[in-house]
Order: structure tokens, then sequence, then C-alpha cells
């Protein structure tokens, strides 16, 4: 296996000075896979971080058997960080309770936890790591790229070839993402200690549950939390006052399932995490700069209830990493990407727009409660297809170069 240039944290504090091949901007899930991906390769990388310790994020936590995939290929194992086993699915709405078996396995860890392990596992393979800066701006050079860091005591300029934007839902400014198909939506997220006799009866299962204009998602985690991530409408959100509290409220009301399993249940954090203007639906399809590949929620935004956010976060940034190896370039990953995530996105982009307006989500809670099948096409109907995963021989292919 072939080594990243060594690159001393201690003497390169800042990277100010240090040549580097790629600067990568956000240390989430895509933005350290694309730095594994290349350190292993022997690109000199820098991670630019804005947190300076692990913190939790507005995600679903689920992970699917193509990221559980990913993870194993960049060196992550994550049942061995203590990811929760996942084998159900149910949908929670007016009709009651419908209930079907995951078509494939999964787990639930919170990204607190995984954040943490991919930037060390990008650490070790030599990539640079650092916290607590943050991107101000990027120039474009005739050789490349320039990224302006605020860092804790001064800004200085990091210099590459090429970047890597993996700043997740939160956009670098003058570099914009277009709105996504459904872009009305309000995400919030609690952790939640249950009741001893609710959190047996989660056990094993992801819910989905149905409220007016919005739905929620509630599974297991470990240390024996549940995590409940929400998106609702922003007219809604308003009508009820524009808070966690009295939306929460309402989603009880609404919905006699969640009431019943949050009964008694104790809130694990301070306040709800939050985060609005979601672009669901949005894929990406011409490169924003030549050497500039945007990977993660920055490439392409599918709806949560899907739980394949983390997956295609992962593939991008193995996607964008193995091609940027291989000599080719952004607008050639653009295009690429474009093409292998665009159908499922479309599709559950589709499902999530019933899913929160009335008489459409009567329809598909119709359509599960008579046929319970059909949570299990749509589970693997909005999976990124077999053949565009990364394989063992492109993964080692990418290693070697």
């Amino acid at each position: 296996m072939s080594a990243a240039p060594a690159l001393s944290p201690a003497r390169h504090a800042d990277a100010s000075g240090t040549a580097l091949d790629v600067v990568v901007l956000g240390g989430g899930i895509a933005g350290a896979a694309a730095a594994i991906e290349l350190a292993r390769a022997g690109r000199r990388v820098a991670v630019v971080e804005k947190t300076e310790q692990a913190h939790d994020k507005v995600c679903g936590d689920f992970l699917s058997a193509e990221a559980i995939a990913d993870l194993r290929g960049l060196g992550i194992d994550a049942a061995g960080l203590g990811a929760v086993a996942l084998n159900r699915v149910r949908l929670a709405g007016g009709l009651g309770v419908r209930e079907a078996r995951l078509p494939f396995a999964a787990l639930s860890l919170t990204r607190r936890r995984l954040d943490e392990a991919m930037l060390g596992r990008a650490a070790e393979a030599g990539a640079l790591v650092l916290r607590g800066r943050s991107a101000e701006s990027l120039t474009r050079r005739p050789d490349g790229w320039s990224v302006e860091v605020a860092g804790p005591s001064r800004s200085y300029a990091l210099a590459a070839s090429d970047v890597v934007l993996a700043t997740g839902k939160h956009d670098l400014r003058g570099v914009a993402r277009p709105e996504g198909v459904q872009s009305d939506l309000v995400a919030f997220k609690m952790y939640f200690r249950l009741a001893e006799e609710q959190a047996e009866k989660l056990r094993g299962a992801v819910e989905l549950a149905l409220f007016g204009d919005g739905y929620a998602g509630l599974q297991p985690v470990e240390d024996d939390a549940a995590n409940l991530c929400c998106v609702v409408r922003k007219s809604r959100l308003r009508a009820l006052g524009g808070g966690w509290e009295p939306l929460l409220a309402a989603m009880l009301r609404d919905n006699a399932h969640l009431r019943r399993r949050l009964w008694g249940a104790e809130p694990l954090l301070g306040r709800a995490l939050a985060v609005s203007s979601i672009p669901y639906g949005f894929v990406r399809c011409e490169a924003v700069g030549e050497g500039l590949w945007a990977v993660g929620d920055q490439a392409a935004v599918i709806p949560s209830f899907t739980g394949d956010g983390m997956s295609l976060a992962l593939h991008s940034g193995r996607l964008a990493a193995r091609m940027l190896c291989g000599g080719e370039s952004a607008l050639d990953y653009q295009r690429c990407l474009h093409a292998q995530v665009k159908r499922q996105v479309s599709l559950a982009t589709v499902l999530s727009r019933g899913l929160v307006m009335w008489p459409q989500r009567a329809v598909l809670e119709s359509a599960a409660w008579i046929w319970p099948g059909a949570l299990r096409v749509v589970a693997a109907g909005t999976r990124l297809a077999a053949k565009h995963r990364i394989s063992v021989a492109e993964e080692s292919a990418c290693v070697a170069g």
C-alpha cells in the first residue's frame, strides 16, 4: 500500500506553506472518505474541519448495506464502533402500523461517533486534519486553487491543485447550490432515552411516523438511545410558532404510535438540532469549476426517509477520489455521479413530496397498508444500483495509483 508523504501536524500546525495536492473542505463522512482514499493513494491531502471536537448532526444515523460496505472498504468497522443492527421497517400513520423486513442488513450509528472514527482513519492514512478551522473563500489560480482559511489565531492560505467541496448542508460563500425539487422543509433532530418497554419494542427496527405536513424517523442507536429525526413543511412550522417544542407536541397529537413510543422518554440533548431549506432532489450535473470536486450533500441530496443519504455521501467521496487518482476531471466525475444517482434521487423526492402533502400521502399510506411489501420495494428502489458500486479491484487501483 502506498503511503502519503509525511505531513507533520506539529511542524505544519496551520499547514501554511505546505505543498498540497488536494484540500478537502469539510470533515464529514463524504470529505473524510475522499481524504482517506486520496491519502492512501499517495496524495498530499489536508482536511479543513470547522469543529474542534465530536458533535451531533441533523442526520438519521442509518447505515444501509451499501454504506456498510463503503465503510469497510475505508477500513472502518461500524459494528465495532457500537452500531446497532436494524432488520425491520415500520410505517405508522392514520391507518395504523405496517411492518416489513428490510431487504438488506442495516446498522444505526451516531454521526458523532462515525465522523470522528473516519477523521482518525484519514489521519492514520496520512492526511493532515486541521480542526477548528473554517474555509472563508476560494480563489482560482493558474495552477490550482487558493483556499483562505481562518485559524484559531490568524488567517492563512492553502494552495492545492484540486479542492474537494464537502461542506455538507452548509454552502461555502460564493459556491451556493441551486434549490432542490423539494426545498420547503425544515429538519429537526433529538436523541431520547425511551422507557424500557418502548425501547424493547423499537429494538431492531426503524419507524417512519407520518404527521401533518411532515414525517419522522425513529430508530435505536448505540448507548441505549433513540434518534428522532423529522422534516416538516415551513408553512406548518410557522403556523405552530416556529419552534421544536410546539412541533413535537403537534407530532404527538397527530400520530398515536409515536406518542406511545415517546411516553416517558427523556430528551438527551440540551436543545434540538435544526437545519432549514434542505434541497431534496438536488443532483449536481456540472462541475463548479476546474479542479473543484463536490461530494456529499454538495453533490446530491436524497430525502431522509430513504436512509440512503450516508451511502450517497460515502460513495461520492470515494468516487471523486478514484476518478481524481485516475486522471479524470471534476466535470467527468460530476456527470458520472449524476448519471448514477439521478434516478433514485428523483424517485425518492417524488415519494417525499407525497408524504408531506394530502391527498398524495393518503394514497401512499393506503398502498403500504394493502401491500406491506411496498415498503421493501421502496427501500430497495432507492438504493444505488449494484453496477455503480466501487469494486474491490477499483479500490486497489486507487490505492496503487
